[in-house]
C-alpha cells in the first residue's frame, strides 16, 4: 500500500520517529523540573527546614482556643456522607468556642436530614439552607455560609478569629483546630496536609490518590512554603485569617470572598492572599505517634469519577489560573505557577507517549508475520530515550519512598503499579479539561460538577474495629 512516494511503513516509521521525539524531548523538560523540586527539597531536609516537628495531640486537643472558629462545610447531595462528617468533627474537637456551618440547598432534603440527624442538638452546629436550588457552584455554597457567619457577628457580637473549610467527606484531625489556632499569630492562611484514604475495594483508581499527595504535601508545598511562594489552598484542613477574608471580599467588591465564577475557588484565594501581602504557611507536623495531623478523605473510587475530579481541577488551575491569575510574583513564583499549568501540556504528552507504545506493539506483530519495517536510527533520540528511562526510575523510586512512608511499603510498590493507570486518568482528564474550557469561552456558566461520596472514612474505620 503506497501513499505518494511512501508506503504505509514508511509513514508509520516516520509517525513513531516524530511522536517519540516529541515525548522524549517534554517528557525530559518535565523530568529537569521534578529533578529541580528534588534537590530544593533535598537541601531543605539536610538543613532541617524540611523536616516535620511532632507535638502532642492530647495537649493541642484539650488546649482551649483563643478565638472563636467558624468551620464551613459546603454539601451538595451529600446524605449518604455529611452526617458522618459532622458528627466526627463534633466527637473530634471538644472546644466548645467554635460553629460548624453546613450549606445545604433547599431541594435537598436528604441532606438536610443527615446533616440534621448528624448534629442532633448540639449548639456547635447551623444548618444554613441556601435560597437557591442546587447546584450552583462550591463557591456560592461558601459564600452563604460566609454570610451566615456574618450575621451571627453581628447578631451575638462575636467575631470569628479564623475561618477552617472543610469538605462534606473529610474526617478531621483531633489536634486540627489547635493547631490552626496557634498559628493565625503567624500566618494570614495555613494549609494542613491532606492524606487520601487507601481503599481496599479500590486499589488501582481510589487509592492512586495516595501516591500523588503524600509526594505533593511531602516535597512540592514544603519547597513552595520554603521559596516564600504563593501556597494553593486545597479546599480542606485549610484555615484563613478572619480579616483576611475580608479584605478578599472588598477586594472583589463582593460581600463574599469566594469567586463563584472558578472552579477551584479554594486554589485560587490562596493564590490571592499571597498577592494581597498576606502571610501563608504549610503546616506539615507529626503527634507524638509519627502520624500526620492532616485531613483523611475518601477519593473516587470509579474511572469516570476520578476523570471528572481532576478535570474540574485542570481546568480551574490550569486554564482560569492563566486567564484569572496571570504570571506575577518572583522567579520562584513563575516556576510554582508554570508546574500548576502543566496539566494539559502533560496531558498530550502522556498521550503521545502511550501512542508510540501502541504504534511500537504494531511494528512488533508486523515483524512477527515477516512485514519488514523501517526505524529511522538517530543517535540522539537514543540518548533521549536512554535519558527518560533513569528519570522514569528515579521517579518511581521516589514515588515509592514517599507512598511507604505513610502507608508502608505495600502501598509504596502499588504506588509503582499504579503510574500507567495514573497517567490514562490524566489524559482523559486533560481531555475533558480542553473541552469544558472551550465552552465557557462560548459563554457556558461553570456548575458544580463535583464528585459523588458513598461511604465516609470514619464509618469505613468503624467498620474494620467492628470486623476486627
Amino acid at each position: 500500500m503506497n501513499f505518494g512516494d511512501h508506503s504505509l511503513w514508511q509513514w508509520l516509521a516516520m509517525a513513531e520517529h516524530e511522536l517519540l521525539l516529541f515525548a522524549a524531548i517534554f517528557f525530559l523538560v518535565g523530568a529537569l523540573d521534578e529533578f529541580m523540586m528534588d534537590g530544593v527539597w533535598a537541601w531543605l531536609r539536610l538543613t532541617g527546614r524540611a523536616r516535620s516537628r511532632r507535638i502532642s495531640r492530647a495537649g493541642l486537643t484539650s488546649r482551649p482556643l483563643s478565638g472563636h472558629a467558624a468551620i464551613l462545610i459546603p454539601a451538595w447531595r451529600e446524605a449518604n456522607v455529611i452526617g458522618h462528617t459532622i458528627a466526627h468533627a463534633l466527637d473530634a474537637w471538644p472546644q466548645s468556642n467554635f460553629t460548624i456551618y453546613v450549606g445545604i440547598y433547599r431541594n435537598d432534603p436528604d441532606s438536610l436530614a443527615a446533616a440534621a440527624k448528624g448534629a442532633g442538638a448540639d449548639p456547635r452546629v447551623r444548618l444554613v439552607v441556601h435560597g437557591e436550588d442546587g447546584p450552583t457552584t462550591k463557591a456560592d455554597c461558601l459564600n452563604r455560609l460566609y454570610l451566615a457567619m456574618e450575621e451571627d457577628e453581628r447578631r451575638t457580637g462575636r467575631p470569628a478569629r479564623l475561618v477552617l473549610l472543610q469538605d462534606a467527606e473529610d474526617m478531621v484531625d483531633p489536634a486540627t483546630l489547635g493547631l490552626v489556632d496557634g498559628a493565625m499569630d503567624r500566618a494570614e492562611f495555613v494549609q494542613l496536609p491532606v492524606v487520601p484514604i487507601a481503599q481496599p475495594s479500590s486499589r488501582w483508581i481510589g487509592s492512586h490518590y495516595c501516591e500523588e499527595f503524600a509526594e505533593s504535601h511531602s516535597k512540592a508545598m514544603v519547597v513552595r512554603d520554603a521559596l516564600g511562594a504563593s501556597l494553593p489552598a486545597a479546599g480542606v484542613g485549610c484555615a484563613f485569617e478572619r480579616d483576611i477574608l475580608r479584605q478578599m471580599a472588598r477586594e472583589r467588591g463582593q460581600e463574599a470572598p469566594f469567586a463563584i465564577e472558578s472552579l477551584t475557588e479554594d486554589y485560587e484565594l490562596g493564590m490571592r492572599i499571597r498577592a494581597a501581602g498576606g502571610r501563608s504557611r504549610f503546616l506539615r507536623v507529626r503527634g507524638e505517634d509519627g502520624t500526620l495531623i492532616a485531613t483523611r478523605a475518601m477519593f473516587p473510587a470509579r474511572i469516570d469519577q476520578a476523570v471528572r475530579q481532576k478535570a474540574r481541577w485542570i481546568h480551574g488551575i490550569a486554564f482560569q489560573g492563566w486567564d484569572r491569575l496571570g504570571w506575577g510574583g518572583g522567579l520562584g513564583e513563575y516556576w510554582m505557577r508554570l508546574r500548576d499549568r502543566r496539566g494539559p501540556l502533560s496531558a498530550i504528552v502522556l498521550f503521545c507517549g502511550y501512542l508510540v507504545i501502541i504504534i511500537a506493539a504494531i511494528g512488533m506483530v508486523l515483524g512477527q508475520i515477516g512485514v519488514e519495517r523501517e526505524w529511522m536510527r538517530d543517535p540522539v533520540l537514543v540518548t533521549l530515550i536512554w535519558a527518560n528511562v533513569v528519570s522514569f526510575l528515579w521517579r518511581a523510586l521516589l514515588r515509592f519512598a514517599f507512598t511507604a512512608r505513610e502507608y508502608g511499603v505495600i502501598e509504596g510498590l502499588r504506588a509503582v503499579l499504579r503510574i500507567p493507570v495514573a497517567n490514562v486518568i490524566a489524559i482523559l482528564a486533560g481531555r475533558r479539561a480542553l473541552f469544558a474550557y472551550v465552552r465557557t469561552l462560548g459563554g457556558q456558566k461553570p456548575t458544580w460538577d463535583k464528585t459523588e461520596h458513598d461511604v465516609h472514612p470514619a464509618a469505613l474505620a468503624n467498620s474494620k474495629e467492628a470486623r476486627a
